[in-house]
């Protein structure tokens, strides 16, 4: 208990935004057999724009497995891709901020996470979805993009 609040004053002061949106998993496939330890594998997940309505965006990201993927101490690969899409009317709550986080993932035990940002291209009324990684020396130029064109819903 102690620790996690070390933690959180540790994360105050440092200023870190926190992004709170769960991702639900899909499903996933196995890469590498492990014999008595959980496997390599790849790992669908979905969640919603928290502040967009009406737009899903799915990712797929490389969970390493092993008895470092079993305790929790593995630094996952920084691989990833998203696929976004409306699947609704669209409506958005408040104002958008370009590079704003949409959601975030441990990727290792303390210093890598999995970001989505979000960016909106006013001039043809697109909202742009960036995935990539970073740990707080370096990030990894490792990224991809998914865009979403706002369209009325019938």
């Amino acid at each position: 208990m102690r620790f996690l609040v070390v933690v959180a004053m540790c994360l105050l002061l440092m200023n870190v935004r926190v992004v709170v949106v769960c991702a639900e998993e899909i499903g996933s496939v196995d890469t590498k057999f492990n014999l008595l330890t959980p496997n390599h594998k790849i790992v669908i997940e979905a969640f919603d724009d928290p502040k967009v309505e009406g737009v899903t965006c799915h990712l797929s990201r490389a969970q390493t497995g092993g008895m470092k993927g079993a305790v929790g101490l593995a630094e996952n690969p920084s691989d990833a891709s998203i696929a976004c899409r409306q699947i609704g009317p669209v409506k958005i709550k408040g104002t958008l901020k370009d590079g704003e986080d949409v959601f975030e993932k441990r990727m290792s035990a303390l210093f890598k996470k999995l970001q989505v940002v979000r960016f909106y291209d006013k001039k043809r009324n697109t909202l742009v979805y960036l995935v990539y990684s970073d740990k707080i020396v370096e990030g990894s130029p490792k990224n991809a993009i998914s865009t979403v064109p706002i369209m009325p819903w019938k």
